[in-house]
């Protein structure tokens, strides 16, 4: 809301602090697996495209 405050509940709407360890369940979200996912996700792209450069040569 423009006040800073929740519609529902009217507290601060600030969510968890930066670090805070306790914030999240899981590690799905934090900046290591996300780079971690993008570097996979590059490397399945160059395989493929090199897959696709060796069927193309036959």
């Amino acid at each position: 809301m423009a006040n800073g405050r929740c519609r529902m509940h009217g507290g601060k709407a600030k969510g968890a602090p930066k670090g805070n360890s306790h914030a999240f369940k899981h590690g799905r979200y934090t900046a290591e697996a996300i780079a971690e996912r993008r570097r996979l996700m590059a490397l399945l792209r160059g395989m493929k495209g090199l897959v696709e450069q060796v069927d193309g040569e036959e």
